[in-house]
């Protein structure tokens, strides 16, 4: 790994899909929780590499042209001639995101032997979504080789997932992050929630295990006896929720590249999430949105 430059935090490596969001009223957004986060880093100023392939297609255009656009680093993104850019289809259940995941898409394939190079790298992001294909999941242990700790984002997605292959996938990473949805379906059983997520840290070696829980916050687990936790200021105002979980995570990767102490990332994290819950889309398009938080973390420049 290459020495990085002084006072400048080593970049954030991110690996996983990128696709658009098609909603039931005919829009779709750019997105993918790869995406989501490596938009966000890129906005505090930490030049994230994000891997992932596209189609050779219109939706494949678009997504590198706004990626080129917000400064997003393109050398990650794979082109392939042979299938389309991810895709899912959103339905709205009361209110509520439901996702189908569409199959066979273009970040299901990627290339191995043809992943960018990881200088001045300090973290590796993957989610376990981009694991469900052979090719893809070849790729990120290609990844893993190299020397970096690693922040694992839970998503599970009907029926691209076991408990088996993502507990597995949990051991030897720093940094978990699951829902509270997901941590009842990977440890189903009586016991209060707080010591499953605890049962399922330790079981992990990991070093922290978040829970994002929606309108009541977030509990970051450490192994002290009292989990930090964090609750949304009552005033929060919610407009759209897609995308709230990875503004919590884009945040504590900041912190986490930037020392920041956990009950420090975990209270901006709330506070960054909160905001983006109370406008439309996952990723806002105005570096004014960013603008206050920058100034607040004392990352303006």
């Amino acid at each position: 790994m290459s020495e990085t430059k002084p006072n400048r935090p080593p970049r954030p490596v991110l690996c996983g899909e990128v696709l658009f969001d098609h909603f039931p009223d005919g829009h779709t957004v750019l997105g993918g929780a790869p995406f989501n986060v490596a938009w966000h880093l890129q906005a505090f100023g930490l030049r994230p590499l994000l891997i992932s392939r596209i189609g050779a297609d219109r939706e494949g255009e678009r997504i590198e042209a706004a990626m080129t656009e917000w400064g997003l680093d393109t050398a990650g993104l794979q082109r392939d001639p042979a299938h389309p850019t991810g895709a899912v289809q959103v339905s709205l259940d009361d209110g509520e995101p439901a996702f189908h995941v569409l199959p066979d898409r273009a970040w299901d394939h990627l290339d191995a032997d043809r992943l960018p190079n990881l200088d001045g790298a300090g973290l590796l992001y993957t989610g376990s979504l981009i694991r469900r294909s052979p090719a893809s999941s070849r790729a990120v242990e290609v990844l893993q080789q190299h020397p970096l700790p690693r922040f694992l984002d839970v998503n599970l997605r009907t029926p691209w997932w076991s408990a088996e292959s993502v507990l597995e996938m949990m051991h030897g990473a720093r940094w978990l992050k699951l829902n509270e949805d997901e941590l009842r379906r990977l440890s189903p059983d009586a016991r209060p929630l707080a010591e499953r997520a605890e049962a399922l840290r330790e079981q992990s070696g990991a070093e922290s295990l978040l829970v994002t829980r929606g309108e009541r916050g977030a509990i970051l687990h450490t192994g002290s006896p009292r989990p930090l936790r964090v609750v949304p200021d009552a005033g929060s105002k919610v407009v759209d929720s897609v995308g709230a979980g990875d503004a919590f995570v884009s945040v504590m990767i900041a912190g986490r590249l930037l020392d920041w102490p956990d009950h420090v990332a975990l209270i901006r994290a709330q506070a960054f999430a909160s905001a983006i819950v109370g406008q439309r889309g996952a990723v806002p398009d105005s570096a004014a949105f960013y603008r206050p938080f920058l100034q607040a973390w004392q990352l303006a420049t």
